[in-house]
């Protein structure tokens, strides 16, 4: 914030009036000097401690198009690449994996989506530990199945959050992003 010129002029008026009078000593102005840098060095620690909580994404899985994925031989962890917003870059579109900025409780929701008669079961893992899932298991004819589930999670700094597609499963998506997942940052630790 700039100070008006008329103002400043009164400060240094005062100032200076404080000093001939030795109201303020070089003492107390070294004092005031150290303080105010110290002041300034945490400032600046909580802005960018700020800018760290600020963790939030959103993505779908294909970027474009329609198609299944799946089904493998193994569990394989889903990279979903339409990406809505990726608030603070914690989520790798090349990966699929979130790693945590900050030690911190965060949100995360994934949805898939399965056509009829194929079996659809995804789970949302934390460093390799599974702590939810969805499931559906080869709706009848002319159904869809779908799955939705959400879980808060406490996460030190580096954790890895992903979902991963089972084993002989398989999940559809087009442009309207029926299988994605998202997640943010409730409040740091």
């Amino acid at each position: 914030m700039k100070i008006p010129a008329a103002l400043n002029m009164f400060l240094l008026l005062c100032v200076g009036a404080s000093v001939a009078r030795g109201l303020i000593t070089p003492e107390k102005i070294n004092n005031i000097e150290e303080r105010l840098r110290a002041t300034e060095v945490i400032l600046s620690e909580l802005k960018r401690e700020n800018e760290a909580r600020k963790v939030a994404f959103s993505a779908g899985l294909l970027a474009s198009g329609t198609q299944h994925t799946g089904p493998f031989e193994d569990s394989r962890t889903l990279v979903y690449q339409k990406i809505f917003s990726n608030i603070g870059n914690a989520y790798n579109s090349n990966t699929g994996i979130f790693t945590a900025p900050v030690k911190g409780v965060y949100f995360f929701r994934f949805y898939g989506h399965s056509h009829a008669a194929n079996k659809m079961a995804v789970s949302l893992h934390k460093n390799k530990e599974r702590q939810c899932s969805v499931y559906s298991h080869k709706p009848e004819s002319n159904l869809n199945g779908n799955g939705s589930n959400g879980v808060v999670l406490t996460l030190e700094k580096a954790d890895e959050v992903y979902t991963q597609l089972w084993k002989d499963s398989w999940v559809y998506d087009e442009d309207s992003s029926f299988t994605s997942f998202s997640g943010f940052m409730l409040f740091p630790l």
